[in-house]
């Protein structure tokens, strides 16, 4: 697997969705990080990690995934549910 498509989920700090409409395409890992013996940061000669690619549809993801020979993983979403509920259920007294 050369390639992972997911969709990523909103951020717990914040309550917009911008960046949850976007698919992404990120590189898997060639090889392992290790730390710099001299300065000591982890890092890796791998420099597919740095690459996102996003893109508006899951197809189009999948297209560019195929047109450059990469295989692929397909991560999907979650999907929000949605409970509808008034303000007056806010001061229901439940025992």
């Amino acid at each position: 697997m050369d390639a992972r498509i997911y969709q990523p989920a909103k951020p717990a700090t914040q309550s917009g969705r911008f960046k949850t409409k976007f698919w992404i395409v990120e590189h898997e890992p060639k090889c392992r990080q290790e730390p710099d013996r001299l300065i000591g940061w982890i890092g890796s000669d791998d420099t597919e990690k740095q690459v996102i690619l996003r893109f508006p549809t899951k197809e189009a993801a999948i297209a560019y995934c195929e047109k450059h020979g990469l295989s692929y993983s397909i991560a999907e979403p979650h999907q929000r549910i949605v409970r509808p509920k008034s303000y007056a259920d806010n001061f229901i007294r439940r025992v």
